[in-house]
């Protein structure tokens, strides 16, 4: 029998981050081991709410150790994937100038206004495909300082985050297609950088790399790292869908007729296409195009996922009140709530605010409901709120997809860990009128670790790797 080969996947999302290894037994079905997971706890510098950066790599680095006392010299590749959007900044000696800023922070605020007072909303979205929301890589660049960090930096660099870990790991600086996509600027339909986006918003094409696509061998680990961790020196590092998004979906079973939702912090539903749709009610619909494995197109909505659940939670925590989620979910499906409870996720108030419970319970007040804010009901309160807002979604894809031509939608497929919460999967299935199939849960490292398998040639193609998820799954 063959040696086993494992794959090490360095999944970071926004409340914590974990090593996976993953690797085919000899039926050809996918076996995922965590080897280790750790938190990841934004901090305040400089007036700014900042990832850890430093914090997360040595995470990275412990949890690379461990797979190599696990797996030694079965490990043939790793490769990292994160959330989108956020960026850090290295210059020429290759030090980082600044932690990295949260998209959550406010800096971006006044940034959409200001670009648009000059360029059409219309014309700039016919070019780049991307949802307009404050919190993308255009706007966080906008508010950037460019001549204090020039002044201050030779030739900077951006990288984005999974980008950030990569260089690090490697030496080697470059930009993935799909982390880049969620920037707002590339052009959606060559999957390049927008020049005519550059030159708008005053951004120097030199500050971007080299755009690479999953499945890209970046190269091999620095030798510092691999006397830190104990890992083999032939170990590749592989550029994958390191949007998780992407990942994600590259590990969803979708067939004819299926939307995704990738359920998690964020939500992300909507189709994979071969084109991009870049028509005006597809931008006031809220759809972006972006990159996904395989040069395929994942046209989707961002929608606040579970964030206001898991920050009940953890506040909720914080007061040595807390819950476990199979106790406060089978509360919250006896809830009875009035229709008018329902609230917008995506409202700027809910982004992130001083105390979560007190928000929902303003709205409850707001709008002359006399319930009482207990544990269940506020529960309830966000799940009804989010499957609302999934079958809006829903309804603006379908008559999005009956321009183009497209079959009606049949079903939902939804990813990721928010597809272990039963109660959101059937008010999904309520409000949206569609079949729901959840799972995998794990379908952002299992995704990963699919494409390096396909990198290596263990795996052929997308649709053999969807195969081995049914199997396995």
């Amino acid at each position: 029998m063959a040696e086993k080969k494992v794959y090490l996947a360095a999944d970071f999302g926004g409340g914590s981050g974990r090593v996976m290894a993953g690797f085919l037994d000899e039926t050809a079905c996918f076996h995922l081991d965590e080897v280790y997971r750790f938190a990841n706890v934004p901090v305040h510098e400089d007036g700014h709410l900042c990832w850890d950066f430093w914090t997360l790599f040595d995470e990275l680095k412990q949890g690379l150790r461990r797979a190599a006392e696990r797996y030694g010299n079965s490990i043939c590749s790793l490769a990292v994937d994160t959330w989108g959007v956020d960026y850090g900044i290295i210059d020429a000696s290759g030090k980082l100038v600044s932690l990295p800023v949260c998209y959550r922070d406010e800096r971006t605020k006044s940034m959409q206004e200001r670009f648009f007072q000059k360029v059409s909303r219309s014309e700039h979205y016919a070019l780049t495909g991307i949802q307009q929301i404050d919190i993308n890589t255009l706007f966080q660049l906008l508010a950037e300082d460019m001549t204090e960090l020039a002044a201050h930096s030779t030739e900077p660099k951006v990288l984005f985050t999974p980008d950030l870990f990569n260089y690090f790991l490697t030496g080697i600086a470059c930009n993935e297609y799909t982390i880049a996509s969620t920037s707002e600027l590339l052009d959606a339909r060559n999957g390049e950088w927008s020049i005519e986006t550059l030159k708008q918003a005053g951004l120097p094409r030199e500050i971007f790399g080299k755009i690479v696509h999953p499945g890209t061998v970046l190269g091999t680990l620095r030798s510092e790292i691999i006397a830190e961790t104990g890992l083999p020196a032939e170990v590749k590092v592989v550029a994958v869908g390191s949007h998780d998004t992407q990942s994600a979906v590259l590990a969803a079973p979708l067939t004819e007729g299926s939307a995704f939702l990738s359920s998690g912090t964020w939500s992300l539903l909507g189709i994979e296409l071969k084109q991009p749709i870049l028509t005006e009610e597809a931008r006031l619909s809220g759809f972006s195009n972006e990159g996904g494995v395989g040069h395929t197109i994942c046209f989707l909505q961002n929608i606040p996922g579970l964030y206001p659940l898991q920050r009940l939670m953890k506040e909720w925590e914080e007061r040595r009140e807390a819950e476990t989620y199979d106790h406060l979910l089978d509360e919250a499906s006896r809830v009875s709530l009035d229709e008018t409870a329902i609230f917008d996720v995506a409202d700027p108030r809910f982004t992130n605010p001083e105390s979560m419970e007190a928000e929902l319970i303003a709205v409850l007040r707001e709008r002359g409901l006399e319930i009482e804010p207990t544990k269940p009901v506020l529960a309830r309160m966000v799940l009804e709120s989010l499957a609302s807002k999934y079958a809006e979604a829903i309804q603006k894809l379908a008559s999005i997809l009956e321009k183009e031509g497209f079959a009606p939608l049949q079903r939902i497929n939804i990813i990721g860990g928010g597809s272990r919460n039963k109660l959101l999967n059937r008010l999904t299935a309520q409000r949206t009128g569609l079949e729901v199939v959840a799972g995998p849960v794990e379908a952002t490292a299992m995704g990963n670790i699919l494409c390096q398998m396909m990198a290596a040639g263990d795996i052929a193609d997308i649709a053999a790797a969807r195969d081995i998820v049914r199997r396995s799954v």
